[in-house]
């Protein structure tokens, strides 16, 4: 797969407002949402960060960040495939609608996981308001949660209080790394409309703000 990067590696989208970005038609790579950014004299997000830079340039958010991973097909008669996934963690709910025949939309979470994010798991800001979740295996950095080593088989790694917690909050998405049946969508489509923050809580949430 090729992996360049789309959009100059980041941008800046306000409320309700919508930017159409191309990609390689083999093209494979995440997308993640950045909350409460500041680019002044000292940069830095809040969540999702890449060392306070607007345009990432192929550096990895900071997680916990939710993420919305492509493999896209190039021969248009057969079908890409994305997900949404928890494995590093939560910091906003996102959408994704395949623009095809036959496609459905990876919905939004039934509920707000910074609302129902144990103590443990908690990122807080400044004036200790939740701003993201961590998983588990961000949060612990045990084989058994981050399914590695002993743990590193579908057979071995099972769902812990946390995924399902994620899970219940998000079924569409994947909890963690061996989520079974695997949440991973396949669509004949030319194009995504991905939605950060849809405007309602709701297993049919993939509307934009």
């Amino acid at each position: 797969m090729y992996h360049p990067v789309i959009a100059e590696g980041g941008f800046y989208l306000p409320p309700s407002r919508a930017k159409k970005i191309e990609a390689p038609a083999n093209w494979s790579g995440r997308l993640w949402g950045r909350t409460n950014c500041d680019f002044g004299p000292n940069p830095a997000c809040e969540t999702g960060d890449c060392s306070g830079k607007l345009a990432c340039n192929g550096t990895i958010g900071t997680p916990p960040a939710t993420l919305v991973e492509f493999s896209l097909q190039p021969d248009s008669s057969k079908p890409s495939f994305h997900d949404v996934s928890l494995v590093d963690g939560y910091n906003l709910p996102i959408s994704v609608s395949p623009r095809g025949a036959r496609c459905s939309p990876t919905p939004g979470c039934a509920k707000d996981l910074k609302s129902h994010c144990p103590p443990e798991l908690r990122v807080t800001d400044h004036r200790g308001s939740v701003v993201a979740c961590k998983s588990a295996c961000l949060a612990f950095n045990l084989d058994v949660f981050c399914c590695r080593n002993d743990y590193g088989s579908p057979d071995k790694c099972h769902p812990s209080m946390y995924s399902t917690m994620f899970k219940d909050a998000c079924p569409a998405y994947f909890s963690y790394a061996y989520d079974m049946p695997p949440p991973l969508y396949s669509c004949v489509a030319s194009e995504y409309v991905v939605t950060f923050c849809p405007s309602k809580w709701g297993l049919d949430s993939h509307q934009p703000m």
